[in-house]
């Protein structure tokens, strides 16, 4: 997938996980293609319970199959399955290939004959089938019959470009099913029509027994389907085996979310089952009735897949919200008590002003035990002042930031230097904390969004600044700041990230 790289640690550690999570093959990718494929068969990581499968394609035309360099690449990896593609598609055999259809069906069959001899299993995947089956079906299944004939023991059937339908793919792997049997067959779905899961699942409806896919659907162009909503969906919607157990299924956002951290990018909110909004209640309707039970607006319970009930706080909010929020951060407070109402028309208040907690839970939270007297004064601002400067042409331009805080009664002045104002401001808020709060030292701010509000004002707009930090562990909180002028919303969002870290640490303010 454009933007994805892996390197041999990257690639054993997911391929640990994999394991570890339940996962029948892992295919670990193509030897002979690059140095990073070729170091990890070099030396790839003990498995527990997967195997581990080589892939490359059949034989190039005019060499035999035991001759080939690219197959004696594949066979020298010594996997226990090797994964062969080969075209199935006449129009891809004619003028990807250049090769007559007979040739085709020939390093087909060849090639998948010479792999039975050099591994324990083998799999075909057939290439383009569902576009080669609507052009030319009798040709796509003898591409097919010949790879299962010369022994591979599963025959993949793949829409490599993703444009089948779920009603075609069900019906054309309904009449494949008549000529290989279909625990011999397997599926392998893009999602360039956002269908790869679907497809997926109706091609299981309609008999294959192997289901090939990534974790969070990363792969060529628009990716492939998404074996973290396709694996919960078939054990928990559709009732079938897959290898992974009840308990495996609790690591399911675990393993989406160790993807994304390897990829240095933030998972995706709205995932379905794995994201922090698949259980997230905005509406006091839903909310409200959450509270009684559940089920009523959650299709499975999120412990099943290892994630969380979230109930966000917004406008929208009603009661039921915000008394769910105060008792997920460990606020009791009777329901009859007037600070909730209080709590509740401030948040709206507040959002209409701009801010956003329903993504900013670390600046609800304050917002909230400060209106109940509960948040320690760790500093007190007096100003802060910065400065952007470009000395000439070509050179890089320089942010100060000068402030003045008082801590624990010490008034302290800081200046400091970044590579923006923002990052200014921060070094020179840490600079000032330091010597009486040497815990800063392992907060880290991971990323920073500005969202323009009233964009009509053009440069006189209200600008909304999230902040997300993350403490030594790893645990990530997100702050929010509103101001008509960027750099005092930025310093909104700070100020409560490490407000919030010093408490979390139990940090005193005396």
């Amino acid at each position: 997938m454009q933007g994805v790289d892996w390197s041999v640690a990257d690639k054993q550690a997911i391929a640990r996980a994999l394991d570890a999570f339940g996962v029948d093959t892992i295919e670990g990718g193509w030897p002979g293609a690059n140095p990073t494929d070729d170091a990890f068969f070099a030396s790839p990581p003990p498995l527990k319970r997967a195997r581990l499968a080589a892939f490359g394609m059949t034989r190039r035309a005019g060499r035999s199959a035991a001759n080939d360099p690219g197959l004696a690449a594949l066979f020298g990896a010594k996997t226990p399955i090797i994964t062969l593609v080969g075209k199935t598609w006449d129009y891809h055999a004619e003028v990807a290939l250049g090769v007559s259809l007979e040739e085709n069906l020939a390093m087909i069959a060849d090639s998948v004959a010479e792999a039975v001899r050099r591994a324990e299993t083998v799999m075909f995947d057939a290439e383009h089938f569902f576009d080669g089956f609507k052009r030319n079906r009798d040709y796509a299944l003898k591409a097919i019959m010949a790879a299962h004939a010369s022994g591979a023991r599963w025959i993949v059937l793949c829409d490599t470009n993703g444009g089948t339908l779920p009603d075609e793919v069900e019906a054309i792997v309904a009449e494949v099913t008549r000529h290989i049997p279909g625990d011999q067959l397997g599926f392998h779905g893009h999602n360039d029509t956002e269908n790869g899961v679907a497809n997926t699942l109706a091609a299981v409806r309609a008999g294959v027994r192997q289901v090939q896919g990534t974790i969070n659907g990363i792969g060529e162009r628009c990716g492939n389907a998404n074996l973290i909503s396709i694996i919960p969906t078939l054990m928990l919607k559709m009732g079938y085996e897959t290898g992974v157990t009840e308990e495996g299924l609790r690591g399911l956002t675990r393993l989406s979310r160790l993807l994304d951290e390897r990829l240095n990018r933030a998972p995706a909110r709205g995932a379905a089952y794995v994201g922090e909004s698949a259980f997230a209640h905005k509406g006091g309707l839903h909310v409200s009735a959450v509270e009684r039970d559940p089920a009523t607006y959650e299709h499975v319970a999120p412990e099943r897949v290892g994630n969380r009930r979230h109930i966000v706080v917004s406008d929208q909010a009603g009661r039921s919200n915000i008394l769910a929020r105060l008792r997920d951060v460990g606020i009791d407070i009777d329901p009859e008590d007037r600070r909730v109402r209080r709590i509740l028309d401030e948040v709206k208040a507040r959002e209409f002003q701009g801010y956003a907690y329903d993504g900013a839970e670390a600046s609800f939270e304050l917002l909230a035990r400060r209106m109940l007297g509960t948040v320690p004064e760790y500093f007190h601002l007096e100003s802060f002042r910065t400065l952007v400067e470009r000395r000439g042409e070509g050179e890089e331009a320089l942010s100060e930031a000068t402030l003045k805080i008082v801590v624990r009664g010490e008034r302290v002045l800081t200046v400091a230097e970044g590579n923006g104002p923002v990052n200014a401001l921060d070094a020179a808020l840490r600079k000032a904390l330091l010597p009486h709060y040497p815990e800063v030292e392992r907060l880290k701010l991971v990323d920073y969004k500005v969202r323009i509000l009233a964009p009509d004002r053009a440069t006189a707009a209200v600008t909304r600044v999230m902040i997300e930090s993350e403490d030594a562990a790893g645990n990530r909180w997100s702050t929010v700041g509103v101001s008509g002028n960027v750099i005092e919303a930025s310093f909104g969002a700070l100020a409560d990230a490490v407000t919030y870290f010093l408490m979390r640490e139990g940090a005193t303010a005396g």
